[in-house]
């Protein structure tokens, strides 16, 4: 009976070194170089740092992609697998939420045109938060509200659509916006702002500059604190 459970064991050894291990990127493709132009980020916990990586592409301009890795540089997650020139044609801004959970990416799209990503930690990768940028979100909760009804309803994932369309993310976070006079719960709310502009409408409707609402990291849902009502109606804009 000993002889067969020992038997059993070199067996069962055998057949974990043949098996495939868990795919695992190694790092940046050797064609995209550490952008030294771009910041690094650590996380406040100091386990993780995200590093810039861009593609020369000649006049297509550059490629980027946004690695994190661990502390000991032992493993790299491609945070952007797949995006192409309407999403990654630029650096990025990143910033964490105080509990190292939570990941925001500011991210230009072309001049005067902005939107954020969230992700969220799994181990020592950060995974999408949502299918959707988080910035989309912001402007399908903007424009189902009183707020915009006098406003030009168009698609704001449509940057032809749109004038210079902008979701950025109120600085902060690291502290859990102690600066607005907030006494919120650590790392539970991040402050996303709104604006775009009615260049060439005639006659132009009304506009946002700087409109404020919360994203409620449990629970996925965005609201706007009444702390903020007086901002966002100086924040809505139309032609004197």
């Amino acid at each position: 009976m000993f002889r067969d459970q020992l038997r059993l064991t070199w067996i069962l050894l055998l057949l974990a070194v043949a098996l495939p291990m868990p795919a695992r990127a190694d790092g940046p493709p050797a064609d995209f170089k550490l952008d030294s132009d771009a910041m690094v980020f650590t996380s406040p916990d100091q386990a993780l740092r995200l590093e810039q990586y861009a593609k020369d592409r000649g006049d297509d301009g550059p490629l980027y992609q946004f690695w994190t890795f661990d502390a000991d540089r032992q493993h790299a997650f491609l945070l952007n697998p797949g995006e192409g020139d309407d999403l990654a044609g630029y650096a990025a801004g990143f910033r964490f939420t105080p509990d190292s959970q939570w990941l925001v990416r500011m991210q230009k799209l072309g001049a005067g045109t902005s939107t954020l990503f969230l992700y969220r930690r799994k181990g020592d990768q950060f995974l999408p938060a949502m299918k959707k940028p988080l910035g989309d979100l912001a402007w399908d909760y903007f424009f189902a509200l009183p707020a915009s009804r006098k406003m030009s309803h168009r698609d704001p994932r449509d940057r032809d659509s749109m004038d210079h369309p902008q979701v950025n993310l109120v600085k902060g976070a690291e502290e859990n916006y102690a600066w607005l006079g907030e006494h919120w719960p650590d790392s539970r709310y991040i402050v996303v702002s709104l604006a775009f502009d009615t260049q060439g409408e005639k006659p132009p409707t009304q506009w946002v500059e700087g409109w404020r609402c919360v994203y409620d990291l449990k629970t996925g849902v965005f609201s706007v604190p009444p702390e903020f009502t007086q901002h966002n109606a100086e924040a809505v804009k139309r032609k004197q």
